[in-house]
C-alpha cells in the first residue's frame, strides 16, 4: 500500500523507519518530513492543517493509509474530515476523531475524562480570567509546589510548577488576563501537585481492543540533573527499570482499562496511540496527562523495540481486529539522546551544516529538524538529532549513544550528560 505520514520530527522519521520494514508498506510519502525521512521515503511539501489540500494529494497518489504523527492534525479533526467525505471515508486515518483529541486538546476536557470514568489523577480545578481571582483564592488551599496548567496546546511548553504563593497568582495572572500562552491559556487548570517518579505509558487502541506498548521515561528539562527550562524532551530510556510487574498490572487494570472502556461509554472514535503521562506516587500510579500520539523522544526509543509490523498493527487499528494481532518487543534496553541547538527552548539559529551522522555506528539515528540545503544536512529546529541504541541494560545503551554523538558536530551543538543517571 502507498501511506501518507503528517509530521516532520524525529517522531516521524522513527515511525517511517519502522513502517518501511514492513512488506505492506510499498510507498511512503512524508508531510513534510524533514533531511532524515527524505533518505528513506519521498517528502511531500504539504500543510499539515490543510485537509483540502490534503485531500488533493491523497486522491491522485492513491493513498491507502494516512498516518498522523503530531496532535496539531487530531485536535482540528483530521479523523472526521476524512470520515465525513465520500471520496474518502475508505482511507483509514490513524488517529482519534476530534473529540477524542480533547483529551489532549483540552486540559480540563481529560481532567473531567478521568474524574468521570475513576481513574486515579491529582484534584484541580480550572478557571479563566472572569474569575482568575478565585484561581487566587484556591491557590491559597494548595499545598507548594503550585501546578498550573494552559488548557490548551502550548507545544509542551504550556505547564508552570511554582514554589512560592504570591508568584504562582502572579502567573496565574499572566496567563490568564496578560495571554502568557496566546489563546492556549484563557483557561488554566490548576492541580494538586504529586510527587514521585514519571513515566509514559503507550497504548495502541482500535477504540475497543488495545496493546500497550513498551513503558518509557523521558527528561523534558534543558539542564542537567533535571534543571531549567521545559523542552519537548532532551531523552528517553525504556523499559522504566522501575516499572515492575506489580506497577504495569496496576497500571494496565487502573489505567489502561478504564481509559478505553471510557471511550466506549462516552462514544469517543479512538483509532491510535494514547500517550498516559504517569506519575508513581509510592508504588500507586496515577495519571498527570493524555496525549493522543506516541511522545517525542519517547517514539524514537518504543518504536525501535517492536519486533512486530507496524503497518500490520496499523491496518488490525482500522479494522478494529487489534485483538486478533500479536505484539512482539525486543527485550534489550533501549536509550535516545537528544542533540539540540544551542539556546534552545528559547532563542537559537538554525542553518548551521551538521558533519558525522555517517560515521556513527551500531546506534539509529533519527532527524528531528534537520533539513537539506545544496546537498548538505543542515539545523532546522531547537530539537536536532536523536541518537539511539540498545544494551543489556539501560547504562550500557546510553553510553553507545553518547560515545557515536561525539561523532556529531554543529556550530554551538548541546546534549545532556546525564540521561538515565537518576535511574541507577
Amino acid at each position: 500500500m502507498t501511506i501518507l505520514l503528517l509530521g516532520s520530527g524525529g517522531r516521524e522519521h522513527a515511525l517511517a523507519w519502522k513502517m518501511l520494514q514492513s512488506k505492506q508498506c510499498k510507498n511512503l510519502f512524508v508531510a513534510p518530513g524533514n533531511a532524515g525521512t527524505s533518505e528513506i521515503a519521498t517528502n511531500i511539501n504539504l500543510d499539515i492543517l490543510n485537509f483540502e489540500e490534503i485531500k488533493v494529494f491523497v486522491l491522485k497518489e492513491n493513498i491507502s493509509m494516512v498516518v498522523v504523527g503530531p496532535e496539531d492534525p487530531l485536535v482540528h479533526g483530521i479523523y472526521d474530515f476524512f470520515k465525513n467525505d465520500a471520496q474518502l471515508n475508505t482511507i483509514p486515518v490513524i488517529g482519534p476523531s476530534k473529540v477524542g483529541a480533547q483529551l489532549e486538546g483540552s486540559k480540563e476536557f481529560a481532567k473531567e475524562f478521568l474524574i468521570k470514568h475513576k481513574i486515579p489523577t491529582a484534584a484541580y480545578d480550572s478557571f479563566t480570567a472572569q474569575t482568575v481571582e478565585k484561581g487566587c483564592k484556591f491557590l491559597e488551599t494548595l499545598q507548594p509546589p503550585y501546578v498550573l496548567k494552559a488548557d490548551g496546546l502550548a507545544a509542551g511548553k504550556g505547564v508552570l510548577i511554582i514554589q512560592d504563593l504570591d508568584e504562582a497568582k502572579d502567573e496565574l495572572r499572566n496567563m490568564l488576563v496578560h495571554a502568557k500562552f496566546g489563546l492556549a491559556s484563557s483557561k488554566v487548570v490548576i492541580e494538586e501537585f504529586l510527587d514521585g517518579i514519571e513515566l509514559s505509558c503507550f497504548v495502541l487502541t482500535d477504540g475497543k481492543n488495545y496493546k500497550i506498548l513498551p513503558t518509557a521515561k523521558d527528561y523534558k528539562r534543558i539542564g542537567e540533573g533535571d534543571t531549567g527550562l521545559n523542552t519537548g524532551g532532551m531523552g528517553a530510556v525504556s523499559p522504566v527499570p522501575f516499572a515492575d510487574a506489580i506497577l504495569l498490572e496496576k497500571i494496565e487494570n487502573r489505567i489502561v482499562k478504564p481509559t478505553i472502556d471510557g471511550f466506549q461509554k462516552d462514544a469517543i472514535e479512538y483509532k491510535g496511540f494514547v500517550f498516559i503521562g504517569l506519575i508513581n506516587v509510592k508504588g500507586e500510579p496515577m495519571v498527570i496527562e493524555y496525549n493522543v500520539r506516541m511522545g517525542d523522544p519517547e517514539t524514537e526509543v518504543v518504536i525501535p523495540r517492536l519486533k512486530s509490523d507496524l503497518v500490520e498493527l496499523f491496518q488490525a487499528v482500522a479494522d478494529e481486529k487489534l485483538n486478533e494481532v500479536s505484539l512482539e518487543i525486543d527485550e534489550r534496553s533501549a536509550a535516545t539522546i537528544m542533540v539540540v541547538s544551542g539556546g534552545y527552548p528559547e532563542d537559537y539559529e538554525k542553518g548551521k551544516q551538521i558533519s558525522g551522522i555517517e560515521n556513527i555506528e551500531d546506534s539509529l539515528v533519527f532527524h528531528a529538524g534537520t533539513k537539506l540545503e545544496n546537498g548538505k544536512v543542515v539545523t532546522n529546529g531547537g530539537r536536532v538529532i536523536a541518537v539511539t541504541s540498545f544494551g543489556n541494560d539501560f547504562q550500557e545503551a546510553t553510553k553507545k549513544s553518547y560515545q557515536n554523538i561525539e561523532k556529531l558536530h554543529f556550530d554551538k551543538m548541546y546534549f545532556r550528560k546525564d540521561i538515565g543517571l537518576d535511574l541507577f
